[in-house]
C-alpha cells in the first residue's frame, strides 16, 4: 500500500486536561476513500484539524505524501482540501469570485477552464455569477467542495459532507465523492451516516474516546465481524425455550412467537440443519424463516461498547 498520509503515535491534550486524540497511528492508501466513525466527541473533528494544520498536535507526526505537516507546513497544505461541517462562506461573495479568490490563496496560477469544469462536476455552473445567500443549504455545501478543490488537492477531507443535506441530495453527493476518487483524489470524510460509509467507503476507521479502535477494509470488516441471524416464526407462541433446544444459541421474543438464531458464516457447519429438526421434534410448528445479516451500523455500535 502506497501511503499518502501517515500518522505516527499522534496524541492531543488540551489545556483543560481534556485528551482528544491517544496516539492514533494510521496509513492511508492513495486513491482510497476512508470513513471516519465515531459518537460525537470521540476525536475525529480533531484528528482531520490535526492532518490539515489547523490544530498542533501534542505529541506525534504527521506527513502527507512524505512532507512533515509541520516543518513543511505550507507544502502540506498544498496538497490538502477541507471541507469543514460548518457552512462558511460569505453571504455576498459569489460562487465564482469565492473559489477563484480560494485557488489565489494557495498561489496557484488562474485557470479559468479548471474552475468552470470543477463548476459544471459539481452542478454549479449555472450558479456561478449567484451571490452566495441566494443559495441552498445543499448547494452551499457543493460551493464549499468546489471550494477545497480549487488549488487541485491530492487529498480531501470532507467532514460531516452531507450533514443537514436530505436523501436525494445526500446520494449526489456519494456519486461527486466517486468521481473525485476515480480522478485520483484521495478522500478522508467522517460521517454519522452508517448507510454514507456503507455506501461509498473503501476502509472503515472507528474512533471512540480518542482511540483508533479498528481501521479495516469495509467487506473484510463486515465479513469477519458480521453476524447472520437466523429467525423462526412459530405457529404458536412459547412461553419457554423446550430442553432439547438449550444447546443452540438461541434468543425467544419476549412474546414467544420467534427463535433467533445467530450462527457464524465461516463455520464449517452452521448448525441450521440440525436445529431446525430438533424444533420440529420438540413439536413447534414454524410459520415462517427468515435470514437476518448484520448491517455497519450493529457492528459499529458492538465495537463503540467494546471500546467504551
Amino acid at each position: 500500500m502506497q501511503a499518502i498520509v501517515s500518522i505516527n503515535d499522534l496524541s492531543k491534550t488540551y489545556q483543560s486536561g481534556f485528551q482528544a486524540l491517544k496516539k492514533i497511528n494510521l496509513d492511508i492508501a492513495k486513491g482510497e476513500i476512508l470513513a471516519l466513525l465515531g459518537p460525537n466527541g470521540a476525536g475525529k473533528t480533531t484528528l482531520i484539524s490535526i492532518i490539515c494544520g489547523i490544530v498542533s498536535p501534542s505529541s506525534g507526526t504527521v506527513t502527507a505524501n512524505g512532507h512533515d505537516n509541520v516543518i513543511d507546513y505550507r507544502k502540506t497544505r498544498e496538497l490538502i482540501g477541507l471541507v469543514p461541517q460548518e457552512l462558511t462562506l460569505g453571504a455576498f461573495d459569489t460562487v465564482w469570485n469565492t473559489i477563484q479568490f480560494s485557488r489565489g490563496l494557495f498561489g496557484k496560477k488562474k485557470d479559468k477552464t479548471y474552475l468552470e469544469q470543477l463548476l459544471k462536476d459539481l452542478s454549479l455552473f449555472d450558479k456561478k455569477n449567484h451571490e452566495l445567500r441566494t443559495l441552498s443549504g445543499g448547494m452551499k455545501r457543493r460551493v464549499l467542495i468546489a471550494k477545497a478543490l480549487s488549488h487541485e488537492p491530492e487529498i480531501l477531507f470532507l467532514d460531516e459532507p452531507t450533514a443537514g443535506v436530505d436523501v436525494e441530495l445526500r446520494k449526489d453527493m456519494w456519486n461527486i465523492v466517486r468521481r473525485l476518487r476515480e480522478s485520483g483524489v484521495t478522500i478522508i470524510l467522517t460521517t454519522h451516516y452508517i448507510e454514507e460509509a456503507e455506501e461509498i467507503a473503501d476502509r472503515i476507521g472507528v474512533i471512540s474516546n480518542g482511540e483508533l479502535i479498528l481501521v479495516e477494509d469495509k467487506q473484510t470488516l463486515m465479513h469477519n465481524l458480521g453476524k447472520k441471524q437466523l429467525i423462526v416464526e412459530l405457529k404458536e407462541a412459547v412461553s419457554s425455550l423446550p430442553q432439547s433446544l438449550a444447546t443452540y444459541d438461541l434468543t425467544l421474543s419476549d412474546d414467544g412467537n420467534k427463535l433467533t438464531y445467530t450462527y457464524d458464516t465461516m463455520s464449517d457447519s452452521t448448525g441450521i440443519t440440525a436445529l431446525l429438526q430438533n424444533i420440529h421434534n420438540a413439536g413447534l410448528a414454524l410459520k415462517d424463516l427468515q435470514i437476518k445479516q448484520s448491517s455497519l451500523e450493529d457492528i459499529f455500535v458492538d465495537l463503540v461498547k467494546e471500546g467504551g
